[in-house]
């Protein structure tokens, strides 16, 4: 006589789960670097540090991709935050000097579906392989009940090592060095919930539609992807032109910049530096946001400021543009605190903040 199963009656079916989960196995192995020493199912994931590093510090983070899900969930496609998720991390340690040696993650829902489920983790094994790192592990939860129907959660744990004499701590900044500015893609993953709220609520628009005076539509804009800068800037690492990083997440350059500036001074940004894209104006517009809170919110258009020694900075520039990046001068390092907007009065710098959803 046939059993009842009372997990499954629960909420929680096993051999759904098995299914969903059905050919991740060959994802995760196809980012399998050389210091990967466990296989598939072990219950820790074993990595061997690179021996070519003489002192290694390991630098670690943890990030989610906040509300950028619910748009993932609206346009039906879970195929790009993935890979945003790895690109958000990878950014975090590189600031301090850092390259991944392997990745980790958490995918929760109330019900596992094989489409959604193989789409997140294949953006994130697709990531790891183009940042060189290995996707060591995860965790995958099916908790009806706590999670709503469709709903996913993803989360990002990274590891990487510098070299001890070459991490990026502050110490080397000075008064007049130079920022520079490399171009975001839009809003990678932070600001969404204000970015719903104008554009759905306020604007009466959906993902077809698009904005004004722009081919480009609300799905284009919200779904555009976190971009790692590991490829252009790995090889400053280690360079004595280079004294800083900031990755631009929440908080924007108002909050991000202050975090790698010893204390006493701050950063005078040049708003004219650059164009700001026009999904921010947009979003401005819509939601009547005054403009200090949208440089606190968004990036507006920069995703990752370099400070560097300011005779070297054109040089700089133009290096990173011969090898694809959009770089810019943004400004200088003075005497001061937090960050001022070409002349402005400087804002307060929030240096433990959580980053906006």
């Amino acid at each position: 006589m046939k059993q009842p199963n009372a997990y499954r009656d629960a909420g929680v079916d096993l051999a759904a789960q098995d299914r969903a989960l059905a050919g991740i196995g060959g994802l995760v192995k196809s980012t399998f670097t050389e210091g990967v020493l466990s296989g598939l199912g072990a219950f820790g994931g074993l990595f061997a540090l690179p021996e070519s590093l003489r002192q290694p510090v390991l630098v670690a983070s943890a990030d989610g991709v906040g509300t950028k899900l619910s748009v993932a969930r609206m346009a039906g496609d879970f195929g790009t935050v993935g890979a945003d998720l790895v690109n958000h991390c990878v950014n975090d340690i590189l600031v301090q000097g850092a390259t991944p040696l392997f990745f980790l993650d958490y995918v929760g829902a109330g019900k596992l579906d094989g489409g959604p489920m193989r789409s997140l983790l294949q953006g994130v094994a697709e990531a790891c392989i183009d940042n060189g790192c290995a996707l060591l592990g995860g965790e995958t939860a099916e908790m009806p009940g706590f999670y709503q129907p469709g709903d996913y959660e993803l989360v990002g744990f990274i590891v990487g090592a510098a070299e001890r004499g070459e991490i990026l701590d502050g110490s080397a900044v000075r008064a007049g060095d130079a920022l520079i500015g490399l171009a975001s893609a839009g809003l990678h993953t932070n600001g969404f919930s204000l970015a719903r709220r104008a554009f759905f609520n306020l604007g009466g628009l959906d993902l077809a539609s698009r904005l004004p005076d722009s081919e480009r539509t609300v799905r284009d804009v919200l779904l555009a992807p976190h971009l790692s800068y590991l490829r252009l800037l790995k090889p400053l690492l280690g360079d004595p032109r280079l004294h800083a990083m900031a990755h631009i997440t929440g908080g924007g350059l108002t909050d991000n910049l202050p975090r790698v500036l010893p204390q006493g001074l701050g950063a005078d940004v040049d708003v004219g530096g650059w164009e700001v894209p026009e999904e921010f104006t947009a979003i401005q517009r819509l939601a009547d946001v005054q403009t200090e809170e949208m440089y606190r919110v968004f990036n507006m258009g920069v995703g990752m400021v370099v400070v560097v020694d300011p005779a070297a900075a054109a040089d700089l520039i133009a290096e990173l543009e011969a090898v694809g990046g959009r770089a810019f001068l943004l400004g200088s390092v003075q005497a001061g605190e937090g960050v001022s907007y070409g002349g402005q009065a400087a804002s307060e710098p929030c240096r433990d903040s959580p980053s906006p959803p």
